[in-house]
């Protein structure tokens, strides 16, 4: 029997209406929530990614700004334009869009963002607030995936689950997540012995390790739920890290690549911006 195909589209406009709804609260009191997105460098993909989040904002009323900067920045460069936007009070979040070109090193720049604006959640004071399960800024994706098990009804308490790759970005965080929400969570990567028979035992598979079509069908528990967040291009196509076809006929529901996983990251930011605006208001009061 074909899987259910979660709909990407569907959760990103619940998403997206809840947070238009508290920035139409704020907008009565006269308050805009800010913004600001940094861009180093030409990389197509980028400049696409940081269009596209600029102009959500600006559909929902966020101010947003989008500060190019060129190939030849430097880590000391990016460094002074954070410690700006860290002290302008307009500016409620703060996102470096990644990747940064070499040499810069992204690692003390990221460092630099004041964690209380960083809506990407990927400062170690909010990825410390994750693992000790403390109000911060969760990061983006992980929270999307979150969201779209939550809004499609799937069991997360006591179920097995494995997640392949161990990013900073998602894998970790979506682990914690799971674990939070009582699942019984596996890690997996690339030094994972008998990989296939450990995501057989689960019932809630996510995949994110980055490599096209790699999550085999048989690899599969009949009528789990599989979370796509690969973004792969093979031969012109856009493609996950699980082999659609094969898994649409074990899986009982999938996210398909693109449509899936993909479309919550931008709303799930927008959600981060109106929280972190929430948080210093009330820090400051």
């Amino acid at each position: 029997m074909p899987a259910r195909i979660l709909n990407g589209n569907a959760i990103r406009d619940q998403i997206k209406e809840e947070v238009a709804a508290d920035l139409r609260q704020l907008r009565d009191l006269g308050i805009r929530p800010g913004l600001a997105v940094i861009l180093v460098g030409n990389n197509p993909a980028s400049e696409i990614y940081t269009r596209n989040k600029v102009k959500s904002c600006e559909s929902l009323g966020i101010h947003s700004e989008r500060l190019i900067l060129p190939e030849t920045a430097t880590t000391e460069d990016l460094l002074a334009r954070v410690a700006e936007l860290n002290a302008r009070e307009e500016m409620d979040g703060i996102l470096v869009q990644l990747p940064l070109p070499p040499p810069v090193d992204a690692k003390r720049v990221l460092l630099a963002v004041d964690p209380q604006k960083d809506v990407d959640g990927f400062h170690p004071v909010n990825l410390g607030n994750l693992v000790t399960q403390r109000p911060g800024l969760v990061p983006c994706t992980p929270a999307g995936i979150l969201e779209i098990l939550k809004r499609s009804a799937i069991p997360i308490e006591g179920q097995r689950a494995v997640v392949i790759g161990r990013s900073d970005i998602v894998g970790k965080p979506v682990a914690l997540l799971l674990l939070h929400r009582n699942a019984t969570v596996t890690i997996c990567h690339s030094r994972t012995r008998d990989l296939p028979e450990i995501v057989r035992r689960a019932e809630i598979v996510v995949a994110a390790l980055g490599k096209p079509r790699f999550v085999q069908g048989d690899w599969i528990r009949e009528g789990a739920a599989v979370i796509d967040v690969g973004v792969n291009r093979v031969d012109g196509k856009i493609v996950g890290d699980v082999d659609f076809e094969q898994a649409n006929g074990r899986a009982g529901v999938l996210t398909p690549v693109p449509g899936g996983v993909g479309l919550l990251t931008v709303a799930m930011l927008l959600r981060n911006t109106v929280q972190a605006f929430e948080s210093q208001t009330a820090a400051a009061s």
